[in-house]
């Protein structure tokens, strides 16, 4: 399952890209990418990304293949992990928003490619924050920040801390709303940052390994607490969205004047005109909210692995980094040092001091569940 809906503008969808059937055969010098993110993402690539590294590559083109989902790119990596043993070609040579360790004995098999060694000219510039295993470059983020109205909160006063925020909510009843955890991301990584609150502001305590249930009910309960203490200080009393989306169209309604939102889909939103621009945007700087990369993997055995490689550094440039803020709505995958200063200053509230992140698997379930049962029992999961 993708991760989320997106906003889509009507101009990204009508500029389109034929998508090349699911099993295309490897051609010299055509660049076969497979996604598992969603279509804006997709449309980035065809409105930006091809362009631009085609116009400076001559000879080299883009193939943009929709691989579905996360399941469906894996299939292929499994493929293409077969074809390395048998020395046949995988018909692929690059992965868009996928983990390498998926691939069973992937790694270890030499499948995907060494980035520490791989020689690409922009690596030194990747995010510290962002590195994750040599196999999984980091070309993009997302994260969860505060979206608020410039027009009933300046912004010399807007919370910049957790404790700073439940002050705020609490003198400010009915102007803040958050989505249920299992309806989307921001409302899910709201009630994440409670959770860090309440154990200490150390993501480390939780990983997709450590999971009990004794756990779960020891650092979930009083992150449980500390969300119920705020309930009766939200919008109607203690009313959640049903979603992402919703959270934004009761903020460009003026109905609430604060929600915790992607940072990607806040700023497509400004783009786009369905938050307006006189839309403030805020990362806490003590612990931020919750939030990732987005990951690229180039296959060892693909027949164009040089030109992915080129693509891969190319992605990292200060052109194409610049772009993924301004026409794609996310975090740069390199430091902010390494986008324009006029770009830093203008997303100087949002620049991440921290960009934790929280396991899923039973740790998930766990969230969920915990939250219908202690926060809002009288709300549906299903609902």
């Amino acid at each position: 399952m993708k991760r989320r809906n997106f906003l889509i503008s009507a101009a990204a969808m009508t500029a389109g890209v034929t998508i090349m059937p699911r099993l295309a055969f490897a051609a010299e010098g055509a660049i076969d990418v497979y996604f598992t993110s969603d279509q804006n993402v997709i449309d980035f690539w065809t409105n930006v990304v091809k362009p631009k590294f085609e116009a400076a590559n001559a000879g080299i083109t883009l193939n943009l293949v929709d691989g579905g989902d996360g399941a469906g790119v894996a299939a292929i990596g499994d493929r293409a992990l077969a074809a390395l043993a048998s020395g046949t070609d995988p018909q692929a040579d690059l992965f868009e928003g996928f983990d390498t360790r998926v691939t069973v004995d992937g790694i270890a098999k030499g499948l995907y490619v060494d980035f520490e060694t791989a020689g690409l000219s922009n690596y030194s510039k990747i995010n510290p924050l962002a590195f994750d295993i040599p196999t999984n470059l980091p070309y993009r983020g997302s994260q969860v920040l505060l979206a608020y109205d410039t027009t009933k909160l300046d912004p010399a006063s807007v919370p910049k801390t957790w404790a700073d925020l439940v002050t705020w909510i609490k003198a400010n009843p009915g102007q803040f709303i958050y989505n249920r955890p299992n309806k989307g991301g921001s409302g899910g990584n709201f009630v994440r940052r409670a959770i860090f609150e309440a154990n200490g502001n150390d993501p480390t305590k939780f990983t997709v390994d450590n999971f009990t249930d004794a756990l779960a009910t020891e650092t979930l309960t009083p992150a449980w607490e500390i969300l119920n203490d705020l309930a009766p200080s939200l919008f109607e009393g203690g009313a959640y969205t049903s979603g992402n989306t919703q959270s934004l169209q009761l903020l460009g309604q003026s109905a609430v004047t604060m929600i915790p939102a992607w940072s990607d889909q806040a700023l497509s939103a400004i783009a786009q005109g369905v938050l307006p621009e006189t839309t403030g945007l805020v990362q806490l700087q003590d612990l931020g909210l919750p939030g990732g990369f987005t990951k690229l993997a180039v296959l060892s055995n693909g027949t164009n692995k040089d030109a992915a490689l080129k693509l891969a550094d190319f992605l990292l440039t200060e052109e194409i980094q610049s772009a993924v803020l301004t026409e794609l709505g996310g975090f740069p995958g390199v430091s902010w040092d390494h986008v324009s200063a006029e770009l830093r200053e203008k997303f100087a509230d949002i620049i991440p001091a921290s960009i934790p992140t929280f396991p899923g698997g039973k740790w998930e379930t766990a969230v969920n569940d915990g939250w219908y049962r202690a926060v809002a029992p009288n709300v549906d999961p299903a609902s």
